[in-house]
């Protein structure tokens, strides 16, 4: 399979998905035509328009998952927004299986933000508020283990009293034994001839581990040995 999972499509101070675009433009080698999955926002035109824009410096077409089957599709684009939303409307659509059949045949998987946790077998390390109530937690299972994009650190300063980031992952490990990569802003994971590679600015990301000390990990470290996970879910 050919991944690319980034933390995030938006940076400050850059255009839309300015960050990625040579990490892209590598993936999509080769490619004409992308089939964007808008689903995790409520306008789908207007965000396979986004995604259009910011990638026209490919050189590829871009249509939306909403009005062109995914079966036959050259690459597969997930992005961001609610990820709850996200999974509720592919397993009523029936494209869950669709995506990942089409992944491991060989189309080029993108995913960013909610999409970049499809990518792992559970919803349950998403950031998100669930909106609405899938079937199923279920995802694509494209990697063995949890993603948790946009992971924010603790601030040592901040007032506030509600649970961090690492807090709720921590919950997370004591019911679930599953690893989880906090990938910070900027960053993403590169599967690319079955190595893992963590990619994008040196801010790195986190792992967590069951009955484990937190491990940071520097970008451009080899990840491969998460590939090799066995989830272990409560039911």
């Amino acid at each position: 399979m050919e991944l690319l999972l980034l933390s995030n499509s938006a940076t400050h101070g850059r255009p839309f998905l300015d960050h990625a675009l040579d990490a892209l433009r590598e993936l999509l080698r080769g490619a004409g035509e992308v089939v964007f999955v808008p689903y995790a926002l409520a306008d789908h035109d207007g965000y396979t328009d986004k995604i259009r824009a910011a990638l026209k410096p490919l050189g590829v077409s871009v249509l939306g998952a909403h009005t062109t089957p995914l079966a036959a599709a050259e690459a597969i684009f997930v992005g961001g927004g609610n990820t709850f939303r996200l999974v509720k409307t592919l397993h009523e659509r029936g494209d869950l299986e669709v995506i990942r059949d089409r992944v491991r045949a060989g189309a080029p998987y993108i995913g960013s933000s909610a999409g970049t946790n499809l990518a792992g077998p559970s919803l349950r390390t998403t950031n998100d508020m669930p909106i609405v109530q899938p079937p199923s937690f279920e995802t694509l299972g494209l990697v063995p283990f949890q993603l948790n994009p946009h992971y924010l650190d603790p601030d040592p300063t901040s007032t506030h009293q509600g649970e961090t980031r690492e807090t709720r992952i921590s919950e997370f490990l004591e019911e679930n034994d599953v690893p989880v990569l906090g990938i910070r802003e900027g960053t993403w994971l590169r599967l690319h001839s079955g190595t893992l590679t963590l990619g994008g600015l040196p801010a790195g990301a986190r792992l967590f581990r069951r009955d484990a000390v937190p491990e940071e990990i520097p970008t451009g470290a080899d990840l491969s040995d998460l590939l090799r996970t066995t989830p272990r879910f409560d039911a």
